[in-house]
């Protein structure tokens, strides 16, 4: 798990390196030693600007991890309609939503409506499931199972690349709400 400790410890070791390394050393040269014109020269930038750069890309970073780590979507409950659970998701880039509630022991249904031409999202698998469906470009494509247990089960597409979760939830029973 990312803390708040590990990501500014990362913060302050990346500015510490871009400022170590920004600062080039000087060369000792003699002051009649012709200057060789095939080496770079250094330009000497204000310390606001090399300041400005680093708390940008500090900022982006941040940016990144926050997309990356710490942003998460709502997960959407699956309806039930004649006693199968039943959710639409949309294949546009990657799944919305990406993360589906069910009941354990109850059918479900879940139609994809692909939207995306890239030949990554042509197929979702449920490994868990034994499921790997081709998905049809701009119509809906149905895929039914029964999950049994409990538990969170990934589903991808045929590259691994786009991901989703279908949680599977324990049924309340009448016994159970007493």
């Amino acid at each position: 798990m990312v803390t708040r400790k590990k990501v500014w410890n990362n913060f302050i070791g990346l500015w510490v390196l871009l400022s170590v390394f920004s600062v080039a050393p000087a060369k000792a040269t003699s002051a009649d030693a012709p200057m060789p014109t095939n080496q770079f020269r250094q330009i000497e930038q204000p310390f606001e600007l090399k300041l400005g750069i680093t708390l940008g890309g500090l900022a982006l970073i941040g940016l990144e991890l926050w997309w990356f780590l710490l942003s998460q979507t709502q997960a959407q409950q699956a309806t039930t309609n004649q006693g199968i659970q039943e959710l639409t998701i949309q294949v546009d880039g990657g799944y919305e939503p990406n993360r589906v509630v069910v009941k354990a022991g109850q059918p479900v249904r879940l139609n994809f409506f692909r939207k995306d031409p890239s030949s990554c999202l042509e197929k979702i698998i449920l490994p868990d499931f034994h499921i790997a469906q081709d998905l049809d470009l701009n119509r809906m494509t149905s895929v039914e199972f029964t999950p049994k247990t409990p538990g969170e089960y990934p589903f991808t597409c045929g590259m691994n690349m786009a991901r989703g979760v279908l949680e599977v939830k324990a049924a309340v029973t009448a016994n159970q709400e007493e």
